[in-house]
């Protein structure tokens, strides 16, 4: 048993000097490489001559991207623009930063400025959800910090971000009010839903979202496949750059430079890798689904419930044309397919849904009879009757809605995603409506 008990002494004597060979890799504690690791980070932060370029990619946009200019001081103070909306482009702010060991050495903007508009849980400082804001983060760990480059990851939402060094234009160009061009923007002011990127003898359907940042091209290859790609965008001083750029075919589309704006049309002018380039409306989709309409009604009659739509159609350019949203009380548009029957015939029905004493209430609603489902991919209602009674402050928006439901050109489906529709008008391209369940 001693000689045992000798043993297990050796043993742990040996162990505890193994472990105080191994405390001697370094010559200085955890703590002490850590505070050398973020002066290091801090001297390059503060040494750059003409700032630094930022590119924030929030989680929640899904590729969206959003360009900034930061100048770090060694007082812990960073001067910013940011290219969020009009204004955060030419005007600087001031606010604080640190740099801190967390898990991992981390980038901390701790007093609200720019970069916390992204994350701000208010949706409408954003457009983003209520709640969380466009998912998008405040304190970044540092991945990398290379000569003039530097990769960070968010620390909540894993939003990534890069900071590139500026150059002296380019500082310049922030602080002389350049940014100020922002007349890719007037994309929404084309009155038609499709639209088509024009570069030479090549077409592309492209759709933008302003709120996630993002560019969807759309095209068809000369054997007929269907391709699409979306990516994000920032602005720069005389156009965009999508980020990252898109291969489309025979073109790789990495910016819009030189853009022009003409109301009449309308049209966007630029160029792309130096040719001369457009965007103009179109009536109908570059590749159309001849299904989608059969499968956005399938969908709801399969689940017994409903699509809804919470601003109604949208036509020639105004967000709710017939004022439905302003009826008393209202909450949502709502279609609903085979809501009931009458004489025989199964009918779908268009109701106005109310908040009524804290609670859902359909008083009232337009009944279509069967769509018809063509073959070249639209869907039209006919009308059948109304559904109660339909109170005369409400009549006019309510009986316009009917109307453009019942336009006999009838309506494309674009599908957004399993759960979100647009359906938009066949005959010109200029009235839709979104739908979602």
């Amino acid at each position: 048993m001693k000689r045992i008990a000798s043993y297990i002494v050796l043993a742990a004597i040996a162990f505890n000097s193994c472990n105080k060979k191994e405390d001697k890799v370094f010559d200085k504690s955890i703590d002490e490489r850590l505070n050398e690791t973020l002066a290091a980070d801090q001297k390059a932060l503060t040494g750059a001559p003409y700032g630094w370029k930022g590119f924030i990619y929030p989680a929640g946009l899904k590729g969206g991207v959003v360009a900034f200019y930061f100048k770090f001081n060694d007082s812990n103070r960073v001067e910013m623009f940011s290219d969020f909306d009009a204004a955060s482009a030419v005007t600087p702010m001031t606010a604080s930063y640190r740099l801190k060991a967390l898990q991992q050495p981390s980038l901390i903007f701790d007093t609200y400025s720019y970069v916390h508009v992204l994350a701000d849980p208010d949706g409408s400082v954003n457009g983003g959800d209520y709640g969380a804001g466009l998912g998008s983060d405040f304190e970044f760990a540092i991945d990398s910090m290379a000569k003039d480059s530097v990769k960070l990851t968010g620390r909540f939402n894993k939003s990534k971000a890069f900071l590139v060094k500026a150059t002296q234009a380019e500082m310049q160009s922030y602080y002389d009010k350049k940014y100020s061009n922002r007349l890719f923007a007037n994309i929404s002011k084309y009155t038609t839903y499709f639209k088509r990127l024009v570069i030479g003898s090549s077409q592309y359907e492209i759709k933008v979202d302003q709120t996630t940042r993002t560019v969807t091209l759309t095209w068809v290859d000369d054997k007929g496949a269907v391709h699409s790609v979306t990516t994000g965008y920032y602005y720069t001083t005389d156009g965009i750059v999508l980020s990252p750029a898109i291969v489309a075919g025979a073109n790789v589309i990495s910016s819009l430079n030189n853009i022009s704006w003409s109301g009449t049309g309308p049209t966007m002018s630029f160029t792309i890798n130096g040719t001369a380039s457009s965007i103009v409306g179109a009536v109908e989709p570059i590749n159309i689904d001849p299904d989608a309409p059969q499968r956005w009604w399938q969908y709801a009659l399969d689940q017994d419930g409903y699509w809804i739509s919470p601003k109604g159609f949208h036509v020639n350019g105004v967000d709710d044309a017939y004022g439905i949203t302003k009826t008393a009380n209202f909450y949502f548009l709502m279609y609903q397919p085979q809501r009931g029957t009458q004489s025989g015939i199964a009918y779908d029905l268009a109701g106005t849904v109310k908040v009524v004493n804290n609670a859902l209430s359909l008083p009232y609603g337009i009944a279509y009879r069967p769509p018809n489902f063509t073959g070249d991919g639209r869907v039209s209602f006919s009308y059948f009757g109304t559904l109660g009674t339909v109170p005369t402050a409400d009549s006019i928006p309510v009986y316009k809605t009917a109307i453009q439901f019942t336009d006999a050109s009838g309506y494309y489906l674009v599908r957004i995603d399993s759960t979100h529709y647009d359906m938009v008008s066949a005959k010109d391209g200029k009235a839709w409506i979104s739908w979602q369940y």
